[in-house]
């Protein structure tokens, strides 16, 4: 009786601290309604009842592409930049007779510029690849019952309602409801720095009715269902309730640990997994690889316009005093500009059309000075950020 008074004195200390106090009893009344209507049977993950809910696995993927979607996808995001899009249309005119030299000029900076952005991002992309296949094949301990012991899975291959084992200092691979620990109160400490970055341990409690179950044989007969909230990206709040032995108990963020917090200080605990794969906390959080654009990007961007003014105003007064020399070409029925061989005069450079002959002046001006707009310009950028990461890292 005096363990039992303790007991309850530490739990009502816990409960004071504001980010982990208990579910009041008009939260846990929402269970079973909209947005509460997750059910977890404990150490029956091979149920009917369990496998016709048909939660997620615990594969995860923080990707950005895939092997389908990398080429479209990455171009697509290549081509958000104004220069980019000016050079290829440029590349497309160049194999007109309009083009002031000849194509492969200016479309092979343009294939070595954006393949040097893909080949980045595809980099980038492999190492978030490589990080989740180290994360999706770690190994976790999950009790079986036919041999009333632990046997080692991947992370990845595990599922709502099964039993688990952690180890001190290893993640916890799901959101998990804590059974007990090897501290006789079934209390456990956690880091989550690698969830909101903070490096104080919490304390964890387990319910009344698990923490005394801190052995592999007491978990033979361990059976309770679990009515709890939906999967959601709130890490510091959780409503359900546990039904065991007709009996229910309420439960709280004290019971709960997050994917990819860290064991601490605590030999080892059981749990019960509830979220797992893109159903967990953390992962609700993720949002999906963001297109960046920094800040520089974008006033480089309002450069560029600057400079495309600039080259069309010069094209177009180049173009202009063009038109009005082609129109004055005919002297008395000569022309003045005997150089453009008149015997073999082309829409190009006709006095009888000038107007025309200045547009087209217009057009191959805006390629012959295209050069104004930095084709090398991201590149630069791209290779300087590179540089300072590695910087950064060291």
């Amino acid at each position: 009786m005096a363990r039992i008074r303790k007991r309850s004195i530490q739990l009502s200390k816990l409960c004071s601290f504001a980010c982990c106090r208990s579910s009041s009893r008009d939260d846990h009344a929402e269970i079973g309604q909209k947005g509460y209507s997750r059910v977890v049977y404990c150490n029956e993950p091979d149920s009917q009842e369990q496998i016709r809910l048909r939660y997620r696995g615990n594969y995860v993927s923080t990707t950005k592409y895939t092997a389908v979607n990398f080429i479209p996808k990455s171009l697509f995001e290549q081509f958000r930049r104004v220069a980019n899009i000016y050079f290829l249309v440029v590349a497309c005119v160049s194999f007109s007779p309009l083009a002031p030299y000849s194509a492969p000029s200016i479309i092979l900076p343009l294939v070595v510029v954006i393949g040097a952005t893909m080949a980045k991002e595809g980099v980038e992309d492999w190492r978030r690849n490589l990080q989740d296949i180290e994360a999706n094949n770690r190994k976790v301990e999950v009790y079986d019952k036919s041999s009333c012991s632990f046997r080692q899975t991947k992370w990845k291959d595990l599922r709502v309602g099964e039993l688990v084992k952690v180890c001190k200092d290893e993640y916890f691979p799901a959101d998990i409801l804590l059974l007990s620990s090897s501290y006789e109160d079934g209390v456990c400490y956690v880091e989550t720095m690698n969830l909101d970055g903070e490096t104080n341990l919490k304390l964890k409690h387990a319910l009344n009715v698990t923490y005394f179950r801190s052995s592999a044989e007491s978990l033979k007969e361990f059976r309770a269902v679990i009515k709890c909230e939906d999967p959601n990206e709130h890490l510091y709040s959780f409503i359900g309730t546990l039904y065991s032995d007709c009996q229910q108990y309420s439960l709280s963020p004290q019971q709960i640990l997050l994917r990819d917090s860290k064991l601490k200080n605590t030999e080892y605990i059981f749990g019960v997994v509830i979220f797992t794969g893109h159903d967990t906390k953390v992962m609700q959080n993720a949002t999906d690889p963001p297109s960046k654009r920094t800040k520089i990007e974008r006033r480089m961007d309002r450069i560029i316009y600057v400079l495309f003014s600039a080259l069309i105003l010069v094209s177009f007064i180049g173009s202009l005093f063009f038109g009005i020399e082609t129109n004055n070409d005919l002297s008395g029925g000569n022309y003045t500009r005997w150089y453009l061989r008149p015997d073999k005069t082309t829409v190009f450079f006709d006095p009888r059309r000038p107007a025309v002959a200045a547009f087209l002046h217009c057009l191959t001006g805006l390629m012959l000075y295209g050069y104004l707009i930095p084709i090398s310009l991201y590149v630069s950028i791209e290779i300087c950020k590179v540089l300072q990461s590695i910087f950064i890292n060291q």
